[in-house]
């Protein structure tokens, strides 16, 4: 490929032009001195045909839901249908300016007020804000609304929030950042609710308990509703974070379970692709007593007309305008491609799919936690190991492979954890794929365990000093000239 494995930087040559500029007749604008540049802007100089080969080689290297199989665990990393784009790239969605009059953006407004509602059907919620961005910021809106509910009552003490120590690490953080203080209690061995260390928790200053059913091992909290009337019985108020919804479409809903407020991930359950770091949504949606503290504004249909409103006793904007809208338009177009009649075939098709792996496995790798799993669950390393082959060693040979790694050393509640989650998108054909792919590798490292020491073998790089990239990052080309 000549040069095109180089940084564009590399292949550029002075006086060389890619572009054409047209004439701006606008006039310049007066920018103070602070504001303008001591000298040009380090940009590089190629011709057109160069910046395509160079980019089109670029996008090959990158590995995607579109590439291969990606199963990795707690993300829902799944396939986006096309029709999703195709919709929300329509000239009327894509030209709307958050400024604009909103008689003139009734149908824009109008998928915002009927996504909220099919939001809360399918969670048993009463009420969404689309004003939020990622689900960390869901979540701390939420979070925000438990800080003001209890405040309204004058119950000042309640500081508490509860996290279980198998919760995603978002959980304590939001908690902090909302100003509490986080208690973090024992999980039995599959990840599920200590009943005990629950019970012993509780006290008049407890404000929540922020709870990811099914958790993050995969396994579904069977006393949930007990968990819930223990919350509720002190005052508390009971919180879900929306990561797993992805198993539970269409067959069990928060709302339901006795949850009072819930954020989602509409980039994974609701199928926007979310790799690279985004683009994210987490829309929060709460029991009817407390909406008026939701974040706005929200979009409600009165006389037949949308509008913006602010609700009540509103915690305030999370966002500029309203959210992540090409997130929203893609769920939108998700929820109605299916419908009814086959969201519920969502979660069933994903605990099919986990479970199948998980059992096809279960003699070469060690299973912690044997009982039927929900969308995801995770291996333990290696049942013989007679050359301590590692997890990592084991996620960087399936790059080889064309198989993107599930997650790796996460929960922590196990040494050598693999957790996989294949969802419901992925064919039988693909599943057995992976499982005679895992099979190989089991082979190959007693074989030949160098070769899965030092994997990956045919990707761009091999395998990296993380710890160093991680505390030394490059990413500036003047960084290495």
């Amino acid at each position: 490929m000549i040069y095109y494995d180089k940084l564009i930087f590399e292949i550029s040559k002075p006086g060389r032009i890619g572009h054409n500029t047209p004439k701006n007749d606008f006039p310049k604008a007066v920018l103070p001195s602070s504001l303008l540049r001591d000298e040009d802007a380090m940009l590089p100089e190629v011709s057109e045909l160069d910046v395509v080969r160079h980019y089109t080689n670029v996008s090959k290297k990158n590995f995607g839901v579109e590439s291969g199989f990606y199963p990795l665990g707690s993300c829902t990393m799944k396939y986006n249908p096309k029709i999703n784009d195709e919709l929300a790239s329509l000239s009327g969605f894509q030209n709307i300016h958050p400024l604009q009059p909103i008689t003139h953006a009734q149908g824009f407004l109008r998928i915002y007020n009927e996504l909220s509602i099919y939001l809360s059907e399918i969670t048993g919620m009463d009420a969404y804000s689309l004003n939020t961005y990622a689900g960390a910021q869901g979540e701390l809106a939420g979070l925000m609304i438990i800080k003001k509910y209890h405040e309204d009552r004058k119950d000042f003490k309640r500081k508490l929030i509860i996290v279980p120590d198998s919760a995603h690490g978002t959980n304590p953080a939001s908690a902090t950042v909302a100003g509490f203080d986080v208690l973090e209690i024992q999980s039995n061995p599959d990840g599920t609710v200590n009943m005990d260390a629950l019970r012993a928790s509780l006290s008049d200053e407890v404000a929540g308990l922020m709870l990811t059913n099914p958790n993050t091992v995969g396994m579904f909290e069977k006393d949930i509703l007990e968990i819930s009337d223990l919350i509720h019985d002190c005052g508390g108020l009971l919180y879900y974070d929306g990561a797993n919804l992805n198993a539970l479409l269409g067959v069990s809903r928060p709302g339901d379970m006795g949850f009072d407020i819930t954020h989602l991930n509409l980039h994974k359950t609701f199928s926007t692709p979310h790799g690279g770091g985004g683009p994210g949504s987490g829309p929060v949606g709460v029991k009817s007593f407390l909406a008026p503290y939701l974040p706005g504004p929200i979009v409600e249909k009165i006389d037949s007309k949308y509008h913006l409103v602010t609700p009540s006793q509103t915690i305030g904007p999370l966002s500029n305008f309203y959210g992540n809208a090409s997130v929203y338009l893609r769920a939108y177009v998700y929820i109605l491609t299916l419908g009814k009649e086959y969201i519920p075939m969502i979660g069933k098709l994903a605990t099919l799919n986990a479970n199948y792996i998980k059992e096809s496995l279960k003699d070469l790798f060690k299973l912690p936690i044997k009982e039927h799993a929900m969308h995801e669950f995770v291996y333990d390393g290696l049942l013989n190991n007679p050359h301590q082959i590692k997890t990592l060693d084991i996620a960087k040979r399936l790059l080889d492979y064309g198989i993107h790694a599930p997650t790796i050393y996460f929960p922590l509640t196990f040494s050598q954890s693999l957790m996989v989650e294949p969802t419901e998108s992925e064919s039988l054909e693909t599943l057995d794929h992976f499982i005679e792919t895992m099979r190989t590798i089991v082979d190959e490292s007693n074989q030949n365990p160098d070769m899965i020491k030092t994997a990956p073998h045919h990707t761009i790089v091999r395998r990296l000093d993380e710890a160093k990239a991680a505390r030394n990052p490059i990413v500036k080309f003047k960084d290495i000239i």
